[in-house]
């Protein structure tokens, strides 16, 4: 049996959810709070990428068992069109935020969606038993609902940190003017 997968986003996030992230955020410099909270939105990044990745494994995977099961001749290069639009998911369960960096290292992203799935070649989708898709199947929802959890408590960090710095800003702790000047020369 292969060993199994590190969380998602590794020790990176692990840092982040250790729940001392915040407790000195208060007496931090106001450019070490903008770093970790310029950290955080990139773990967040990451992991949304990856989450990304995962579901369409997750989709595709459960659409071949689907069409397998109805027998509909079509095949499933046929049916990627209608996976890919999303059809039938729910609303979306994420904040709204709108992300200013890009995911770093994707294809580490990628080897880890692959590591999900030990003995079973998505890329060969077709020649897999229903067996090992099932197996799949199971093994990539279970590792989303992780990533999900691990995710959100990401964004609690964000949302922590920038807490924490507009209270510095409400509270006259804090220049708009020299976050400029700061800004400019980055």
């Amino acid at each position: 049996m292969s060993p199994k997968p590190s969380p998602a986003g590794g020790a990176a996030v692990d840092a982040l959810l250790d729940p001392s992230f915040l407790e000195n955020a208060t007496q931090l410099q106001m450019s070490e709070v903008r770093r970790l909270r310029r950290a955080a939105e990139q773990e967040e990044v990451n992991l949304s990428y990856t989450r990304r990745l995962l579901q369409g494994r997750l989709d595709i995977v459960r659409r071949e068992l689907q069409r397998r099961a109805e027998d509909d001749g079509r095949s499933l290069v046929d049916l990627l069109p209608e996976i890919l639009a999303e059809k039938g998911r729910g609303p979306a369960h994420g904040l709204g935020r709108h992300q200013t960096v890009q995911p770093a290292r994707p294809e580490e992203y990628e080897s880890w969606v692959n590591s999900l799935t030990p003995g079973a070649d998505l890329s060969a989708i077709t020649d897999l038993s229903d067996k090992k898709l099932e197996t799949a199947a199971r093994s990539l929802a279970e590792a989303e609902k992780g990533l999900s959890e691990r995710r959100r408590g990401v964004q609690q960090v964000m949302d922590g940190l920038a807490g924490e710095l507009g209270r510095r800003y409400r509270d006259g702790e804090a220049d708009v003017a020299a976050l400029l000047a700061d800004e400019g020369r980055h």
